[in-house]
């Protein structure tokens, strides 16, 4: 069944429900290549094989009665380690978490699973989602599938790894600074970050915080687009306390080939240079558009300044990281401030500022957020589709130096700081856009590269359709050489 491990899960769904092969032996079929993989990757860190072998055997019964349990009957998958999953650590890759054991499922989780999909497993994450890498003193490091002395991304490295190196079907991850978006990006798979608050994502969070973060969704990554619609069909929609009142319905996007999209491109800034390599293919994809009839913009911007939309995105995700953090590492924030040079723009500055931020002053910056969520409202009336990079570079090597602050990646061959390249999370991120990021081949190091495709907020099957539509022409994911067997 090798032949299978790397189909996208609509195509294992219908060939399940053919019967060309039973849940059970599929399940076993990933059970088998994360043994053989999971060794030198360390993608999965937990499984729970009785309970999902118990579900495929369910799914196999129901079928052979004539009865599908739902768009993923019988699909098995894994998630992120940072959701819920009844009697499973919930850890975020922190320690002192080590025995939160989960009571119940997250939303999501129930949601998939009522659609009949097979949850056995979970996968790696950085300690408290917080890094562009996946490792933690619970679980370890998480390689790149594609190159294992590099890093998959983060913090969804785990669940992008998982999918690369073919021992999941489908993954759910979560993202509040590009953390579904560049490990799909590192290891050449698709990967969806929503419109902020239309997937649910209570189960999702520190034990007992049912508050939603700001900024921080979940969502799918997948070998294809056509996945991420499906899942975004089968977990979006209100939680409980909402259903009552309202609905999602995503307006589905009319273009029906490369040549219908009005795309406008920002391929690189000066405050965050991106390596020639990933510039060159974001700009490649353009040319795919153009040459097929579209209306392409290289220079279109919407009404405000990178460098403004940038210390929004960075003071509110550091507000809203504080809420993760200890009392303690609050309070030193504190003192932190009181010596803080108020000319320093350093991103340890900005962290320090956004950390201990007062209710007014986070209000004033929520308030200029929606100015920029307007200005992006104006832009789309002209465009469709925004064409960014996902990161600056392609993955690069394993670096678990301290402080994180210190560490730097070398983009076209100069020393650049490693926090840079949150710009291109955020540049979307702040605004509550969504953004798809798609796999676009391989660099001259066989690493592969991403694009990222945003959107107008709630355009989010328009995204994942350019994505699609893309995808037929640029090939798709990229399989591992040493995952092929």
């Amino acid at each position: 069944m090798d032949d299978i491990a790397f189909s996208d899960a609509s195509s294992l769904v219908e060939r399940l429900v053919a019967r060309e092969f039973s849940s059970i032996e599929l399940l076993e079929h990933y059970v088998e290549r994360v043994e053989r993989y999971n060794p030198r990757i360390n993608a999965v860190v937990a499984m729970q094989l009785d309970e999902a072998r118990a579900r495929a055997r369910t799914a196999d019964e129901a079928l052979a009665k004539g009865r599908r349990l739902g768009p993923l009957h019988g699909l098995p998958m894994t998630v992120k380690e940072s959701y819920d999953i009844a009697g499973m650590a919930t850890t975020w890759g922190n320690p002192l978490l080590k025995d939160n054991i989960a009571a119940a499922d997250a939303v999501a989780c129930q949601r998939l699973q009522s659609a009949g999909a097979i949850i056995f497993g979970k996968t790696n994450v950085p300690l408290s989602l917080a890094d562009f890498q996946s490792y933690n003193d619970i679980y370890g490091t998480t390689s790149n599938p594609h190159d294992p002395g590099r890093g998959p991304g983060g913090s969804s490295g785990g669940s992008a790894a998982a999918l690369a190196a073919g021992m999941t079907a489908l993954e759910m991850g979560s993202d509040i600074g590009g953390s579904i978006r560049n490990p799909a990006h590192y290891c050449g798979v698709f990967g969806h970050k929503p419109t902020w608050g239309i997937l649910p994502i209570r189960g999702h969070a520190l034990p007992g915080i049912l508050t939603p973060t700001d900024l921080s969704v979940i969502g799918p990554l997948a070998r294809s687009a056509r996945d991420l619609a499906l899942v975004l069909d089968v977990v979006g929609g209100a939680d409980a306390l909402q259903t009552p009142g309202w609905h999602l319905e995503l307006p589905a996007p009319t273009q029906k080939r490369l040549g219908d999209w009005r795309v406008a491109v920002w391929a690189d800034e000066e405050m965050a240079p991106v390596d020639e390599s990933i510039k060159a293919r974001v700009l490649e994809v353009a040319r795919l558009v153009e040459d097929a009839g579209g209306r392409v913009d290289y220079r279109a911007r919407p009404a405000f300044s990178a460098d403004h939309s940038h210390e929004q995105y960075e003071h509110l995700l550091y507000a809203a990281m504080s809420a993760r953090q200890p009392e303690a590492v609050f309070e030193e924030n504190l003192e932190r401030l009181s010596r803080l040079d108020p000319r320093d723009k350093s991103e340890l500055a900005y962290e320090i500022r956004g950390s201990t931020l007062y209710y007014r002053q986070w209000h004033a910056c929520n308030e200029r957020r929606t100015h920029l969520r307007w200005a992006w409202h104006e832009f789309f009336r002209d465009f469709d589709i925004l064409l960014t990079p996902a990161a600056a570079t392609t993955a690069f090597p394993h670096d678990h130096s301290e402080p994180l602050e210190a560490r730097e990646l070398t983009v076209n061959r100069e020393q650049r700081p490693y926090f840079e390249q949150i710009f291109w999370a955020g540049l979307t991120g702040v605004a509550y856009l969504p953004s798809t990021v798609f796999p676009a081949g391989l660099d001259e190091q066989g690493l592969p590269l991403g694009v990222q495709a945003a959107g107008r907020e709630m355009g989010d099957l328009a995204t994942i359709e350019f994505a699609r539509q893309v995808g037929e022409v640029m090939g798709g994911c990229a399989i591992p050489a040493a995952c092929r067997a």
